[in-house]
């Protein structure tokens, strides 16, 4: 747990020192920015704020988006839990993903939900990105910030898939002084493929 204080205290600094570059809006304004952007997108889908006491999720592409962090973060719409109980993820473990990202703010100011970023999530000849599950002291875990790693807290590894909205202070280490949404669609594996 103080690896991931640790790893807050760091995201607030970076992300404080960014915000004051700002000549035109503030940190406070780019914050309430995220959070309409978030919440208007959330309407749109049914939202659990509360993790189900067996974990077991719906899922689909009907399934809710489930809130799994107290403040609001990160929302998760899992399509395939893979199989917790047999093939949790452990401290250290590599982890390989799959993803397409979209930018929310976008999305929030031109009704357009395009493609931000991505390793292809369909393409399997494209890389693979990883990290090491739940050690922030590596710059390849670090990185990618939190959020993508907390799906794998309630599912399985191998062939887990969610789509994924993740606020910026839970995003990529080096974007979050531009405090934008995303929302990711993750296929998490033990293996690069």
């Amino acid at each position: 747990m103080k690896r991931k204080h640790l790893f807050f205290l760091l995201i607030l600094a970076v992300a404080t020192t960014l915000a004051s570059c700002s000549n035109n809006e503030s940190y406070a304004d780019r914050l309430n920015n995220e959070r309409n952007a978030t919440n208007a997108f959330l309407r749109n889908y049914r939202v659990i704020n509360d993790i189900p006491e067996d974990s077991v999720f719906e899922t689909g592409d009907n399934a809710p988006f489930y809130r799994i962090d107290p403040e609001g973060n990160v929302y998760m719409q899992v399509l395939n839990a893979g199989n917790h109980k047999t093939d949790a993820a452990t401290t250290s473990m590599p982890v390989y993903f799959r993803y397409t990202r979209y930018n929310i703010q976008q999305w929030y100011s031109t009704g357009q939900l395009v493609a931000y970023s991505d390793n292809a999530t369909d393409n399997m000849s494209a890389y693979s990105a990883y990290f090491n599950y739940d050690d922030f002291t590596l710059p390849v875990s670090s990185q990618w910030g939190y959020g993508i790693q907390m799906p794998l807290d309630y599912l399985g590894v191998e062939d887990s898939e969610v789509w994924l909205l993740v606020k910026s202070q839970y995003g990529i280490l080096n974007e979050i002084g531009y405090v934008q949404p995303f929302l990711y669609h993750i296929r998490y594996f033990h293996s690069m493929i």
